[in-house]
Order: C-alpha cells, then structure tokens, then sequence
C-alpha cells in the first residue's frame, strides 16, 4: 500500500513537472491577447449570440429577467465598510456577487444605471487600505471581482477612473501576488482550493489590465500556469474531490472561472481543461448527494450539507458535451438560485425523459467514494456511501472507512462535519497533532471501527479493492489495515446494499496480533431503543429503521451522547449505537444489518454472512 502511495506520489510530480517546465519556457503568453474590452468571461460576440438565443429561448429569458431583477435590487446597496485588521472575504464575495449581478443586467440593457453602479462599487473597494494580503483568499477573490467590473465597463470610465483601479488592482493584489509568487508560498501551490482561487483570482486581475502592465500580467500568468496543473492533478482519474463536497463547489467553480478568463482573453486554456479527470467532475456532485438532498460528507464540510445550485455544471456541460451535467443543475436549481453565471455559461436543458443513470459508481482519487442507491427518483430511496483514500487529505479527518446512509427521505447514519477553524491547533495534521484531539475530527465521532480506543493512524491509507454493482447485491470492499498498525494485520471493511435493495449490510474484518477492545460505532440523530439481544430501533421523523447484529453471537447494542463541551460544537442531541468487544484477538468479524422498516411491510429481518472473500 505504501509503495502504491509513493508511485502514485511520483506519477503527479513527474506530470506536474512536465506541465511546469513548459509554462516555465513559455515567455510569449500574452501574445494572443484580445487588444478590446470586455475580454474577461463574457464576449460581446458570445452575449450577442445570447442575445439571439434568447429570442427563442423562455428560459433564458427567465434567467435574464431575474438577474436584472437582482441588479435592480442592488442599486440602492450601500457603499462595503472597510473594518481595519479584518478578513475582508465576506466582503470580496458579496462584491463579485454584486458586480456580475449589475454587469450582465448593463451589457444586456445597456441601462447605463448599471455601469455607474458598477464604477461605484469598483471606486468604493479600491480605496480600502488593502485587501487583507494575510489571508489570500481576499484580495484573490476581490481581484476577480474589481477585474470583471473594469472589463465590462472599461468603455465607460475615463481614463482617470481607469488608472485609479488598476492602481488599486496592482498595489493590493497583483504585486503582493507576485512577492507570494517568488517567495513560493505554499497555498499556490499545494493541490487544494487555495490553489485555483489565489491563482485564479490573480490572472484574472492579470489579464484585466495587462496591456498596460504586461510585464506584471506575464509574471503573474506564467507563475498560475506553472502551479494550476498540481490543482489539476487532484481530480484524476475520477474528478472526486478529496476535500469533500463543499469545497468541490468552490474549486471547482474557480477552475472554472480561470479556465474561462484564460480562453476568453487569450484563445487557450494551455489544455488545463484536458487535465484526467476533470470531464467526469460533473458525476461527482451528482452522485454524492442522497435521495435526501444531502451530500455524502467527509472531511471538512458543513454538517447536512444539501445539495444546490452549482452554475459550474454549465460550463461542465458545455465543455464536454454532456447533457448530464446541466440537467442535473436543472433538477437542483431553484428560482431564487438563478444567477449572471447561469446566464453567462447558458445551456438549454435536453430531455428530461433521458437514459437514468446507473444507481451505483465507484469514484476514484486521493479520496475514494463508493455510492449506492436503490433509485434516482423516489426521495425515500436507500442510499449509502463510504470513502478511502488518505487521512493526511487536506481538510481531511480521521474517518478512513466512514459511511452515511439515507432511507425513507431521512440520513440515519451521519457525519458531524467540520468544527471550528479557529481552535488551537486546528491544522496540525501530524500524527499526535492537535487537530486529532477534537471529536468532530477525530475517529471516536466517525462510522469507522476502532481499536484499542484509539484514533486511526494519521498517515494511513486505505483503498477499495474491490466494488461490484448488480442489482441484489452490490457492494464495495475496503482495505483499512494501515489505519491501525498497532493492533491488526489486516482490517478490512464491506458495505453491500442486499435484498434488492432493501437493506445494507457492514461487515468487519479484524487479524488482531495484539489483544485490544475493539468497538463499532455509528453516529445518528435517531432516538435509539434497544430491544432483544443484538437488536436496536432507531426511530427519526417519525420513520425507524431495524439495526441487527448478525455476527458476532451474543453482541449487544450500546448507547452513548455525541455531545461535547465547549469551545467544541456541542452535537446536541446526537447519539452513538456502539457495540464493544472486550478484549479480542485473533480473527474477528461485526456484522451489521441496518434495515429501514418500509410501508409495505418487506422489512429485512435477517441476512447470512459469509466471509467478505466470498462476497
């Protein structure tokens, strides 16, 4: 397993350094640069093209009439407050928000009332002190935002008003960039969102202005080139994200504004788009949300974070010619999540009767993903999925193996979600860090198996060996025996939705060389009763759910509070269904059938285990 860590380690160096030593040698970037304005996103021969799609086209109409509604809405907005010594983030975001509001409503008006509120806003923000360089995140997304802004409307201020912005733009963005840049800051260049936002935000203020600072644009492009393919690199083969769901939504998103800014104003996205993975990144979404609404969570996300509206998906559509995509944006997409980008990355939606996809898909990356269902269409459907992948994943917690599982339009088994980004010693994420002392990042709140009461190993890596769809038994086998060295020589993890789909089973496997306690558990929000031996109800929404203990004879049920103490999330009522194995050693296996008592009364009361090897 380590071996296979450190080939694949090489593999994406060797690509990265190919893709770098070309951008290195590439000192003509700026070449193929649109001389005209706007050239940033939205082409006027692009919007004209809208324009006449329109004609035709209800639902871009619609879009269109609710993005000027929302520019009207932004009108009378006040000035944004600068607060000194303050991230400014919430700040740099709710501009870009405002500024693509007013500038897709000025470009297809042509109501000059939102270009002199553009040009305000653009006048406000450049005469903060600075965009709060200590954290990048906020001049990056602030560069996007004040770059769009001078594009769309460059025709529209003088040439004062010009200078003033591309002052503001290069004194508080692009040249504290720049230093970042030759000193090698790590968050440009590590393969996580901080990559693509930073280096997204930076060229697309770049490109903004840089036929009147080229020298400062070819530095800042050839430098974001050199270091998006390692960002790149982190969606192979399957596009999964390893720094869970919400964080898929915002890298994605910015790759996708870079990839458009660069092909916008230069003709080229120098074949980032082609990178492995990133054409099937679309499925990922897709398939990580339950019947529920709600994502397979892992690492650093929301608690009962739901799936919305990703305009990205658009672009994804168009990019690769896949309708799948954009209908599911459809599908998610309410009224009041319509925005400029949907207008801006437009594609009309195609049948709706369309081939359903299949009910099961294996997502393989630095994060692996195994997703099961019983059907796409019925909220109450059962649903499960479990990761792999790699504990040191940025964002990443200790839940090597970790499930959650939907059923009767509720989640029985969950995932907590990240804590507080502000508790001492968050980041460390070092085996004995500090980050592994906090419940909600550590093992004891995860689905996983634990040995010895203690953590899984921080280093460990686990990998699905094995993943099978059909349509009585599917399931997916899970090699988690790097995760505790101290006590087994192998540890293995099988989830299988069984029964047609009525029922899931987890099934563990232990080789213990050390004796220990080993404890199974599951975090639900569920009121829990224990019945007969080895029986529980859970009940939830007024919905239960049947949990057995199949193997081993004579194992019982437990109950304990999930709940913590400040300055940690309390979890209030939130409860564990633990079983406890006193002492093993030797071979082992905890079998457990979870089964979601249905209306029409086919509950599964039992089911035959047999060793995983067989399965």
């Amino acid at each position: 397993m380590r071996m296979l860590r450190l080939i694949l380690m090489l593999m994406v160096v060797c690509w990265q350094s190919t893709s770098n030593a070309k951008y290195q040698r590439d000192d003509s970037v700026l070449e193929s640069l649109v001389p005209q304005h706007p050239r940033l996103m939205l082409k006027d021969d692009a919007l004209h093209q809208l324009k006449e799609q329109a004609r035709q086209d209800e639902t871009l109409q619609e879009f269109v009439r609710t993005v000027v509604r929302k520019a009207d809405e932004q009108l009378d907005a006040k000035p944004f407050r600068y607060k000194e010594n303050k991230s400014i983030l919430g700040i740099s975001r709710a501009c870009m928000h405002r500024i693509y509001d007013l500038g897709i409503a000025w470009r297809w008006t042509g109501d000059k009332k939102y270009a002199d509120k553009i040009e305000e806003t653009l006048l406000n923000v450049c005469a903060f002190p600075s965009w709060y360089p200590k954290h990048f995140l906020d001049p990056a997304e602030m560069a996007h935002a004040v770059a769009v802004g001078y594009d769309w409307i460059y025709d529209e201020m003088d040439a004062s008003t010009r200078k003033q912005i591309r002052t503001a733009l290069m004194e508080k963005a692009l040249i504290p960039g720049m230093e970042r840049y030759k000193k090698g800051y790590h968050h440009f260049t590590y393969g996580y969102n901080w990559n693509q936002v930073c280096n997204g935000g930076l060229l697309i203020g770049a490109l903004a202005i840089a036929e009147d600072e080229p020298d400062t644009a070819a530095f800042i492009l050839n430098n974001a080139l050199k270091n998006l393919p390692t960002a790149m690199a982190s969606y192979a083969p399957d596009g999964v994200w390893a720094e869970g769901l919400n964080y898929w939504a915002y890298a994605t998103t910015y790759t996708v504004f870079a990839l458009t800014a660069l092909d916008t104003a230069l003709g080229t996205d120098f074949g980032l788009s082609e990178s492995p993975g990133f054409s099937l990144t679309g499925y990922v979404p897709m398939y990580s949300a339950g019947p529920t609404g709600l994502f397979f969570s892992y690492a650093d996300a929301g608690d009962f974070q739901k799936r919305g509206s990703a305009p990205c998906l658009f672009w994804l559509a168009s990019a690769f010619n896949n309708s799948d995509f954009s209908d599911e944006e459809y599908v998610m997409m309410q009224p009041e999540d319509i925005s400029p980008l949907h207008v801006m990355w437009y594609v009309p939606r195609t049948n709706e009767d369309a081939e359903q996809l299949a009910l099961d898909r294996l997502l393989n990356g630095q994060v692996e993903t195994a997703l099961f269902r019983s059907a796409w269409d019925d909220p109450d459907a059962l649903f499960i999925g479990v990761k792999a992948g790699y504990n040191q994943a940025h964002h990443g917690h200790l839940d090597l193996g970790g499930f959650e599982l939907d059923a009767l339009g509720v989640r029985w088994a969950r995932d907590l979600g990240a804590d507080s980004y502000s508790l001492k010693g968050y980041w460390e994420y070092k085996q004995g860090g500090r980050r592994w002392n906090y419940y909600r990042l550590n093992s004891f709140s995860h689905n996983v198996p634990l040995l010895g009461g203690k953590n899984q190993h921080a280093n460990a890596v686990a990998k699905m060996t094995r993943f099978e769809s059909d349509d009585d038994f599917s399931f997916a086998e899970i090699d988690l025996t790097e995760a505790y060295p101290d006590f087994a020589s192998k540890v293995s993890r099988g989830v299988a939705m069984v029964e047609n789909r009525r029922a899931v089973l987890i099934q563990d496997e232990f080789v213990i060389t050390k004796s220990c306690d080993v404890l199974w558990g599951m975090t639900t929000d569920a009121e829990i009763q224990i019945q007969k031996k080895g029986v529980a109800v859970l009940e939830l929404d007024g919905k239960k759910m049947i949990a057995r203990i199949l193997s081993p004879a004579g194992a019982t049920f437990s109950v304990e509070s999930a709940e913590q103490e400040p300055p940690e999330k309390p979890n209030e009522g939130v409860s564990r269904l633990e079983v406890h194995l006193p002492k093993m050693k030797g071979s082992a296996t905890i079998a457990i059938l979870l089964s979601p008592q249905w209306e029409t009364g086919t509950t599964v009361e039992s089911y035959a285990v047999k060793p995983l090897k067989e399965w």
